[in-house]
């Protein structure tokens, strides 16, 4: 049933649609990367670091965040999977008719755009290759949606394309190289952001089982489910010691902040258990995934 509070296709629906409470899932990884750079510029002269490259790779991140999202909402739509009866998660754009199906597939497409516009200029500084990794970025954006999701892929697209290659490749960019620092930082990164994908298949796992959407929390169960969350937030916080090592201890640190907000909301969300509370540990993973990306940047930048 449409919310008539909300005109539809108008600049409160397109707001709501873009999700703004995700973006900082794009934001993180690059700041991380650029912080990572910014620090490491001295190795190779001050006047390395291109500030136009830095604003480039945010641009391109937030705007392939709100392409996927887009994407999201109009294929669980179309596939009659945002039940508005038995959905726990926020509502969604087009199936409470805040966004036509037409506009929609209109904003995917100039989204998609938008990104490739945004993301050519970066060749420039980094070479031919980031042609490749652009497109990769795009076509996964669309199969995770409308095939990956659905057999478990999830957490390791997480894992890669919020960890692994925005970070290496923000990285890369400036300085034309990848160290193991920036590596196992990347890992770290993507491990973070997969915590809200997780507390929302966590909170979904009924009604994904029920469609057939087989995520890893309904492989694994969700005992196993809620010692994951707990853990992988652990193991990114200590494979911050790879900053310690690199004399960046307060990177190392200050990431022990997001690590007790972390084990807070673990502990709510193994009390809440199930149903549309949850929604609060979603949004305080959200919280606690931007703290882990500024105390580790603020780390980094605070020599």
């Amino acid at each position: 049933m449409s919310d008539t509070t909300i005109k539809q296709n108008s600049p409160r629906a397109w707001l709501l649609a873009t999700r703004p409470k995700t973006l900082s899932g794009a934001a993180v990884p690059v700041l991380i990367g650029l912080s990572l750079a910014y620090t490491d510029t001295s190795l190779y002269g001050d006047d390395v670091f291109s500030w136009s490259a830095a604003v480039l790779c945010i641009l391109f991140a937030l705007i392939m965040q709100i392409d996927a999202n887009f994407i999201n909402d109009f294929f669980d739509y179309a596939r009659g999977n945002d039940d508005t009866e038995t959905r726990l998660g926020p509502l969604r754009a087009c199936t409470q008719g805040w966004v036509s199906i037409e506009a929609m597939k209109r904003a995917i497409a100039t989204t998609t755009c938008t990104a490739c516009v945004i993301g050519l200029p970066l060749v420039y500084y980094g070479g031919l290759e980031m042609i490749g990794i652009g497109l990769l970025c795009v076509v996964f954006c669309f199969l995770y949606t409308t095939h990956l999701s659905y057999i478990g892929m999830g957490d390791l697209l997480v894992l890669l394309f919020f960890g692994v290659v925005p970070v290496c490749t923000t990285y890369y960019i400036q300085l034309h190289t990848i160290t193991s620092q920036v590596f196992i930082a990347s890992i770290a990164c993507g491990l973070v952001i997969d915590t809200l994908l997780i507390v929302n298949n966590y909170r979904d796992r009924d009604n994904d089982r029920r469609d057939g959407k087989m995520t890893l929390v309904v492989h694994i169960g969700e005992k196993a489910t809620e010692w994951l969350y707990l853990g992988i937030g652990i193991a990114a916080c200590m494979m911050g010691g790879i900053f310690w090592a690199n004399s960046h201890v307060l990177a190392f640190i200050l990431p022990l902040i997001y690590l007790l907000l972390h084990i807070f909301t673990w502990l709510k969300m193994r009390r809440i258990h199930h149903g549309k509370q949850l929604n609060e540990c979603l949004g305080e993973t959200a919280r606690n995934m931007l703290i882990y990306g500024l105390t580790v940047s603020a780390g980094l930048l605070l020599l």
